[in-house]
């Protein structure tokens, strides 16, 4: 009876063993458990890099940057999705990536202005029309040496002559000769122009009486083959820029911005003080107020290095101190973005917090100006003598 317990009791313990040595892991399943708690921790140090890197701004489908064939030195300029450069014989277009759409013969000594999808191009008294392909739709020789040309959707304003003894002559975009204003600008410089209204149908002018007593800018107002509708003076604070928002115009001094409608008559309760602030960049959207940007007038030289900026919307009065001093700045799909040296910094309108990407160049390049930013959404920017393209972090 005692050696039947004893058998039992061998055989219970050696059951207990072999299910324990059932039970107990494997080398290889040891191995694999090990690589799955690295796995895991890895992809955890990856997420927290990845919400760093977010937080600083940092997209993954951004462009990087591209060199393009010109030099900082070639007046660079934005062109719908393209980039202008002069070389001093040719007019060039290149893609926003660096490819060459076309070359114009402008010749030597010229001067270009690009409008929404024709450049105008004129050299002492000849003149060209250029269209987005390259194609010249107009090349004459005007009746006196060109001052400027603007270009409009519909039209262009050529400005001939001496500076106060000037003639404007508005042209439809083949060269067709649509309206002749002189009397106007009678003992007055021309100053600036262009075109406005849902159409481009109505024409703003700037000029300046350099024979008065006191210096006076005066704005005009035209409906393009028509009439004259409107003049008013604006004192002696010297005007630069007018901006056509929602059948408004708001011109800008070195004082203040005023609204007129387009009969010049002022919307007073409209007026804005800008007394040390210019207006560097703004956007229009398909509806609302626009988004005007402005930096302090003594930080918008040659040699910008931009630390404070300003955003006026319709009423709205806002400011922003930049992380860093800038060499430009824009307003592109109501997003502030800033150039430093080695950074891109994005800031909402709506929002007081920059968010800081790193700038895409190759090493021991520093951004030393900003040409502006593509329809495509690409800043232009040059590093010393070389120009780049820059995608924008979103």
């Amino acid at each position: 009876m005692a050696r039947n317990k004893n058998i039992q009791s061998d055989q219970l313990i050696r059951s207990r063993s072999r299910n324990a040595a059932e039970n107990r892991p494997s080398q290889e399943q040891k191995r694999r458990r090990q690589i799955r708690s690295w796995i895991i921790l890895v992809a955890a140090i990856v997420a927290v890099l990845l919400g760093f890197h977010f937080l600083r701004g940092g997209n993954p489908r951004e462009s990087g940057a591209t060199r393009l064939p010109c030099y900082s030195n070639q007046n660079v300029t934005p062109f719908g999705d393209s980039v202008l450069y002069y070389d001093g014989v040719n007019l060039h277009c290149l893609s926003s990536t660096g490819t060459i759409r076309w070359s114009f013969p402008a010749g030597a000594g010229a001067t270009f202005y690009a409008g929404p999808k024709h450049v105008a191009v004129w050299s002492g008294m000849q003149m060209y029309l250029v269209d987005q392909k390259g194609n010249s739709t107009y090349n004459e020789s005007m009746e006196g040496t060109v001052q400027f040309v603007r270009v409009g959707e519909r039209y262009c304003a050529v400005v001939v002559g001496s500076d106060t003894e000037s003639k404007l002559i508005v042209k439809d975009l083949q060269g067709a000769q649509i309206d002749v204003e002189q009397e106007a600008f009678a003992g007055l410089m021309i100053l600036d122009t262009g075109f406005f209204g849902d159409q481009g149908d109505y024409l703003w002018t700037l000029s300046l009486d350099v024979f008065g007593t006191a210096p006076n800018t005066i704005l005009n107002t035209f409906q393009v083959g028509k009439m004259n509708t409107g003049e008013v003076s604006l004192g002696e604070a010297l005007a630069y820029k007018v901006v056509y928002e929602n059948a408004r115009l708001r011109v800008f001094n070195t004082q203040q911005c005023y609204t007129y409608d387009y009969k010049c008559v002022q919307d007073t309760n409209a007026t804005m003080l800008v007394y040390g602030w210019k207006l560097i960049d703004y956007e229009i959207p398909e509806r609302g107020p626009a988004k005007m940007l402005l930096a302090p007038t003594s930080q918008t030289s040659s040699a910008q290095t931009i630390t404070e900026l300003r955003v006026l919307e319709g009423d709205v009065d806002k400011r922003y101190t930049l992380p860093t001093e800038c060499v430009g700045a824009c307003i592109w799909r109501g997003n502030i973005f800033t150039f430093s040296k080695e950074y891109i910094y994005r800031a909402d309108v709506n929002s007081q917090r920059f968010f800081i990407s790193g700038m895409p160049l190759p090493e021991n390049a520093q951004v030393t100006a900003f040409y502006g930013i593509t329809s495509d959404g690409r800043a232009v920017v040059a590093a010393g003598d070389s120009v780049y393209s820059l995608g924008l972090p979103q």
